[in-house]
C-alpha cells in the first residue's frame, strides 16, 4: 500500500523561494504535492503562513492573500495554520558610508516555524503518518527533522522550495530523502481561474 504521507509547508519559504513575482502564485498545493510524490497517499497537507497587512505601495496585498487562502480551503486535505507578523522600527548600519545608521521598519513572521516543528513531531509520536515531508529550506527546522528520523524513527523527506537556491546542508544531513522543487513543476499545478465554495464564486487575483 502507498504510505500515508503528511506534508508540512513553510508558506513564507515557498512564496519567496518559488512564487514571488511569477505567474504561478495561484498554486494548487494538492496538485503540487501529488506531482512531487506520485507514489504516496497524501492524507494531509499542513500550510503555515501569517496574515499580511496592507502596505503603502501595495494596499491590496491582504485581499489577494485572502483570496488564495479561500482557494486553499476548497481542498479537502489542506489545513491552514496561521502565525502572525510583527513590525517594529530598528536602527541598522548602512553599508556606505559607514558607520552611519538608518531607521527601518523590520517585519518578522512569528509562530510558523514553531507550529510546523511542533506538529511534525506530535504527529509522528501519535502515528498520524507513515512518511512526513517538509517543504522548506529553513535551517531552524534541523532539530525536528532529526527527532522524527532518529527518535521517532519514521522516514522524513525534505523538499527545497528555493528553485534558484542551494538546499540547506543542516537539513539534508538528517532527512531520509531529498527532492528539489523545480520551476517547471509550478505552471502545471495551478488552480482554475474561477472557483466556487460554500459562499459563492471567486476569481484569481487579476495581477496574478
Amino acid at each position: 500500500m502507498a504510505p500515508r504521507t503528511s506534508i508540512y509547508i513553510d508558506g513564507f519559504n515557498l512564496y519567496f523561494g518559488a512564487l514571488r513575482n511569477t505567474p504561478n502564485r495561484w498554486l494548487d498545493l494538492s496538485k503540487m504535492c501529488q506531482r512531487l510524490l506520485p507514489g504516496n497517499q497524501i492524507t494531509r497537507i499542513n500550510y503555515y503562513t501569517a496574515l499580511v497587512k496592507p502596505r503603502q505601495n501595495d494596499p491590496q496585498q491582504p485581499a489577494r492573500q485572502q483570496l488564495y487562502l479561500r482557494a486553499l480551503k476548497t481542498l479537502p486535505n489542506v489545513e491552514i495554520h496561521l502565525g502572525h507578523y510583527l513590525s517594529h522600527n530598528v536602527f541598522m548600519a548602512k553599508v556606505n558610508p559607514p558607520p552611519n545608521t538608518v531607521e527601518v521598519i523590520k517585519t518578522e513572521e512569528k509562530g510558523s516555524d514553531v507550529n510546523l516543528a511542533s506538529h511534525v513531531i506530535a504527529d509522528g509520536f501519535t502515528n498520524q503518518y507513515d512518511v512526513a515531508v517538509i517543504i522548506s529550506n529553513d535551517s531552524d527546522l534541523r532539530e525536528p527533522i532529526k527527532i522524527v528520523s532518529q527518535t521517532i524513527k519514521k522516514p522524513i523527506g525534505l523538499v527545497n522550495p528555493q528553485v534558484n537556491g542551494h538546499p540547506s546542508k543542516e537539513l539534508r544531513q538528517y532527512a531520509t530523502f531529498f527532492k528539489q522543487l523545480r520551476a517547471s513543476t509550478l505552471p502545471a499545478c495551478q488552480f482554475a481561474p474561477d472557483l466556487t465554495d460554500a459562499t459563492g464564486s471567486f476569481h484569481k487575483p487579476p495581477s496574478w
